[in-house]
């Protein structure tokens, strides 16, 4: 019966409704047991439909889910780009484009399924999502946004992200999808058997949150994260300058003592040769006298490459960089700028391209290794690993003033959790407009400030030392298993028959 109305046109208004649903299980909604449900009906479209009808519901699926998911682009174009016009171009094309990858995946999987019910849902389906997930991570400068695996971090299936990382969790969350779109649409004994195991592995996953994988090492650390709330069309005005720059010492010379206080990305509108003499070190200087060490973000000219980048600073009588290694692309450089010019500046144009740092260089301050990232690399879990072991916390200043009150920060943040528990470090946020914040070894949120507020959020985490298995093997496990289940699924498929939909 369900599935006949899958396989109809009402199908395809249900599987866009799957789509719109799925952004529900993400931050700040947080309603993760939305995912398995949401993809459950997608798979199930695509495994009952005639195959234009299924090519079809998967795009719509795909509409839904980065409509929703991504229309904070429109802000950030519209506010800080090259206004309404460029937004009404750009977004539209922008969430047309993200839908194609949840299409490649639920096309793969139905191919590979060559219209066995239960091998599509079971296993070609889950298979096929995990491997497109991964590719767009690094495909095009990749992205992990939306990933479905970060829907679960508060619930049961989180407790693998140490051990397996962003792609185990959403493994878990395939397979029960899968296994419930299998019982829709053929139901039986073998569906029915699949939707128990998965649902006990989904369920049963939890245990794993009684192991520590890593441990408290040294004492714990006093922080203060400066929020600046300083408006982006305001923050690179020449006039306002020395009132952010004022502001940021006046607020760290009330948490002066405490050893660790952190400006967020680009906390200075200028780059650093130029205001090293007369503001930053004088300033580092007197909050070195005060026991305070100060850690900011803010451009710099390397004088030895000779070249712009984004970077994070430790102020004193040595200074310390950390380069960004993943740059955004039109927010801190402009692709194809040498055939383009500036003609694509309008999208978002930066202050000047950045040049992408290569080495991840752990910090020291005040005593402690740290694992600096800035903005969007949070979102990258391979990327913060590679500061480990040595990083005993990890710190992300960033800058979402980009994306105005939307879902965007929200989500940030829940990636930004996600890195702290792959690796069992804490994870200091600090950032311009919110969200701030500091995260536990689990991805438990300590302390968090009010967004879009001048404060400072004043905490304190435990330095950690230990590797996860995720750190050492990365997402390798889980994207040489999905490969091999996909191929297996394939051959399996093609020495039963051909597709019964086709």
């Amino acid at each position: 019966m369900f599935a006949r109305v899958l396989a109809s046109r009402g199908g395809l208004l249900l599987v866009l409704a799957a789509g719109l649903a799925m952004p529900l299980a993400f931050a700040p909604f947080g309603w993760g047991w939305i995912a398995p449900l949401a993809l459950a009906v997608a798979f199930a479209q695509v495994a009952a439909s005639p195959r234009r009808r299924a090519l079809l519901g998967a795009y719509l699926f795909g509409l839904g889910y980065a409509g929703f998911g991504v229309y904070w682009i429109f802000i950030s174009v519209s506010r800080y780009g090259g206004g309404d016009v460029a937004a009404a171009v750009v977004t539209p094309l922008f969430i047309a484009l993200f839908a194609l990858y949840p299409l490649v995946a639920l096309a793969l999987g139905r191919r590979v399924g060559a219209g066995r019910p239960l091998l599509t849902t079971i296993v070609a389906l889950p298979a096929a999502w995990l491997v497109v997930e991964w590719v767009r991570s690094w495909l095009f400068t990749g992205a992990t946004w939306l990933s479905v695996g970060y829907t679960q971090i508060d619930l049961p299936p989180g407790a693998l992200a140490p051990l397996l990382g962003l792609y185990g969790v959403g493994l878990v969350v395939c397979a029960l999808a899968g296994s419930l779109a299998s019982l829709a649409i053929r139901p039986g004994a073998g569906a029915a058997a699949a939707v128990v195991v998965t649902g006990l592995l989904y369920a049963g996953s939890g245990t794993l949150a009684a192991l520590d994988w890593t441990a408290p090492v040294g004492e714990p650390l006093d922080v203060a994260m400066i929020q600046g709330n300083v408006p982006q069309d305001q923050k690179w005005l020449a006039d306002q300058r020395v009132e952010t720059l004022r502001h940021y010492a006046q607020a760290s010379r009330q948490h002066y003592g405490t050893p660790l206080i952190v400006w967020p990305e680009a906390a200075v509108p200028a780059f650093y040769h130029r205001v090293e003499d007369n503001f930053l070190a004088p300033l580092a200087e007197e909050a070195a006298e005060q026991g305070s060490t100060i850690v900011t973000g803010v451009p710099v000219v390397d004088p030895v490459e000779d070249a712009p980048f984004n970077a994070v600073a430790v102020l004193g009588d040595s200074p310390a960089f950390y380069y960004k290694r993943h740059l955004v692309p039109f927010g801190e450089y402009v692709p194809f700028r040498d055939w383009f010019g500036a003609a694509l500046d309008f999208v978002g144009a930066p202050m000047g391209d950045f040049e992408a740092g290569a080495k991840p260089r752990p910090l020291q301050a005040d005593g402690v290794t740290v694992g600096a990232s800035i903005c969007y690399e949070v979102t990258f879990g391979p990327l913060i690993a590679d500061a480990l072991p040595e990083a005993e916390v990890l710190l992300n200043v960033s800058n979402d003033a980009w994306f105005g009150d939307s879902l965007a920060p929200y989500q940030h943040l829940e990636m930004a959790r996600m890195r702290a528990r792959e690796t069992g470090r804490p994870l200091l946020r600090a950032t311009n407009t919110g969200i701030t914040a500091a995260m536990d070894a689990r991805g438990e949120v300590l302390a968090q400030a009010p967004m879009f507020q001048r404060t400072a959020l004043a905490t304190t985490v435990q330095p950690r030392e230990g590797t996860t298995p995720y750190v050492r093997w990365r997402d390798w496990p889980v994207v040489a298993l999905v490969m091999i289940v996909l191929a297996g699924a394939w051959f399996a498929a093609r020495r039963r028959g051909r597709d019964i939909f086709h």
